[in-house]
């Protein structure tokens, strides 16, 4: 007769083991599972772990993770550098920081760490609707704009559905499409641009969102107000559209569509407080749709999503217009001066729109080869093969000091590469 306990396991393995590995009372165990079953909480652990790969979907065991840039503190490890010392100009970060508003809210925000945020982001969101001519119900917060793409994942799509994406585009759209066991579109790319066109001809039944990145990350070129209405107009309501402006603020004249969320068509505009705004370490940002979309995308959302030391940064950083105006103008200067300087070294580039600029290595040297020589050199740059752009690196724009020791080192790489 089994003690109780010893039955209790055996039931469970019973239910975890596949019937062609039971052998007898125990199986093929063994000695080894029989400790197990004499360890309750190691024995579900265990196997748990031995058959959890079998369980997952299998849409979801072939993603490939996404590769952020590399953190300052982990090459300061790797090269012996103090982490003051590194140069991380890779993900298009603000160079000046946070605005000193939001510092001042954030710090008073932190004495409440001891309670929940407000789970809806009331007054984040009411000033964001006034400040887009929205209402508050056309407004959805998310943990970065990242989270409005698989909010919009989690709401719209199913398997076999179809995503239409530009060839060089953001990475997170097509990730989150296979998440959901969708299917990605990716449309060719004439001049590191969307082709709106092609992208219009792709659409079928099955098609079920279109994402427009602009400025376009990696690539840094934009669409203009033309090309989207004219591709607005002709777009099925099946689709939705989905408007990334993570990089607005750099632009001089950024297209306007916010018409679409108050046409009520099936839009999703989404911004960020992670590059302009220089609070790219809160993860916050929002997305603008009719409320009968917005209204979809909020039941998916997690509660206490944006933690309220966000909102209240995030709420100061939209009133401090002197710093989203300096940032403007570092940046358009900076990239002048980084393209007038890749021009002197020779290097193709993308002339861009954003806070980055996608410049070409050469198919002898290749991106990875010189994202590994930066590295060495305490400089993080971003390597481009991810993007299926192995010859090409990306470089953020960085204060005037950052961008000179930047092209210096730079040009000392290119030099001691053969075949330049």
């Amino acid at each position: 007769m089994l003690p109780e306990n010893i039955k209790t396991q055996k039931t469970l393995l019973d239910l975890l083991l596949p019937r062609e590995l039971h052998c007898g009372s125990f199986g093929v165990c063994g000695g080894l599972g029989v400790f197990f079953l004499l360890r309750r909480e190691c024995s579900i652990v265990f196997y748990l772990s031995l058959f959890m790969r079998n369980s997952a979907c299998s849409h979801v065991l072939n993603l490939v993770a996404y590769e952020p840039g590399k953190p300052i503190e982990e090459l300061a490890l790797e090269i012996g550098f103090s982490p003051e010392k590194i140069l991380k100009l890779a993900s298009n970060e603000n160079p000046l920081g946070p605005s000193p508003m939001a510092l001042v809210a954030m710090r008073q925000a932190l004495v409440r760490s001891n309670l929940y945020p407000d789970g809806s982001g009331l007054s984040l969101r009411e000033v964001i609707a006034k400040k887009c001519g929205l209402a508050i119900e056309n407004v959805i917060l998310g943990n970065g704009s990242n989270e409005i793409i698989e909010l919009c994942g989690h709401a719209f799509l199913q398997p076999r559905d179809e995503v239409i994406t530009a060839q060089y585009s953001f990475a997170i759209y097509a990730l989150v499409a296979g998440l959901f066991g969708a299917n990605v579109v990716r449309i060719p790319s004439p001049e590191y641009s969307y082709d709106l066109e092609a992208m219009y001809r792709a659409i079928t039944l099955r098609t079920r969102q279109l994402c427009i990145v602009n400025p376009n990350n990696p690539t840094g070129t934009a669409v203009t107000q033309e090309e989207i209405d004219s591709f607005m107009a002709r777009v099925p309501e099946h689709v939705l559209v989905i408007f990334d402006e993570a990089y607005r603020e750099f632009l001089d004249a950024p297209p306007n569509t916010l018409r679409y969320v108050h046409e009520n068509r099936n839009v999703v505009v989404m911004r960020t407080f992670s590059k302009a705004y220089g609070l790219a370490n809160l993860r916050v940002g929002y997305g603008l749709a009719p409320a009968q979309v917005a209204k979809v995308l909020q039941k998916v959302r997690q509660p206490f999503n944006v933690n309220g030391i966000a909102q209240a940064g995030a709420l100061a950083a939209l009133e401090d217009k002197e710093h989203i105006r300096a940032t403007y103008e570092l940046v358009c200067k900076g990239r002048s001066y980084l393209q007038a300087q890749l021009d002197v070294l020779g290097l193709k580039y993308i002339p861009s729109q954003a806070n980055f600029i996608l410049v070409h290595t050469g198919r002898s040297r290749g991106g990875e080869a010189v994202f590994r020589a930066m590295l060495q050199r305490g400089i993080i740059i971003r390597a481009m093969r991810s993007y299926m752009l192995p010859e090409w690196i990306r470089i953020s724009v960085g204060t005037p000091e950052q961008n000179r020791r930047l092209i210096s080192e730079l040009k000392k790489v290119l030099q001691s590469t053969t075949n330049y």
